[in-house]
């Protein structure tokens, strides 16, 4: 590691022994969730923002996370440091990238993703598509994610007959027209006092439930 990050490892070190900070010392994996959330959603803001003073010192904030949460997970296990977690990615990154690191060769984009996709697959031993996308995500990058990874199956959750309307009502599809459908369906559902973002995350439970009872079906 550069002499940067050593110094980092070991100021969290000392900030987590005996005679460092209280606060540091109490803190475990699930009471550091909360700060590990809002350091992503600020490297994100300053992102959108263009920011790349901000950017620097977020991202220093949400590798302040990974070092804390190294050091917690290292208490329990001395064999967990921040060296084990990049060699870790290292591998990961050259296992999911043959077309890289090795001689075979790909042709288009859509072999590259079905190329990784089938690498997760025997890496995680996954049996559904919808394996790897939290619940926890927010309610429409769930639905973005569930869409996505279902996209191949015969599952479709799209209202076509609505999408088309959608579709001949506001004409060219752009970014603004876009925002302006999602706040609308905000909106519309604070008429009857429902919540867009319990409305969709509900949809989209039901939805996976749909997608891995097909894929089920599919396999017997």
């Amino acid at each position: 590691m550069s002499e940067s990050v050593d110094r980092l490892v070991s100021v969290m070190d000392q900030l987590r022994s005996p005679g460092g900070c209280p606060w540091d010392a109490q803190q475990t994996h699930e009471s550091l969730a909360r700060y590990l959330l809002e350091e992503t959603y600020e490297v994100l803001e300053a992102m959108d923002q263009a920011d790349t003073t901000a950017l620097r010192e977020e991202l220093g904030d949400l590798l302040l996370q990974v070092v804390f949460h190294a050091r917690i997970a290292q208490e329990l296990d001395p064999s967990f440091t921040l060296d084990e977690i990049a060699s870790n990615v290292v591998a990961k990154l050259e296992r999911r990238h043959p077309h890289v690191f090795t001689d075979m060769e790909v042709q288009t984009q859509e072999q590259l993703e079905e190329n990784w996709a089938q690498i997760k697959r025997e890496e995680k031993q996954r049996e559904s598509v919808t394996d790897g996308v939290p619940n926890a995500l927010p309610a429409l990058q769930l639905a973005t994610q569930l869409l996505y990874r279902s996209r191949k199956l015969d599952v479709e959750y799209e209202n076509k007959a609505l999408t088309n309307a959608l579709g001949e009502l506001i004409g060219d599809v752009t970014q603004e027209k876009i925002a302006e459908l999602l706040v609308s369906a905000v909106q519309l559902a604070r008429t009857q006092d429902l919540d867009a973002e319990s409305c969709l995350r509900a949809a989209m439970g039901e939805y996976r439930a749909v997608v891995v009872a097909h894929e089920l079906d599919s396999r017997a």
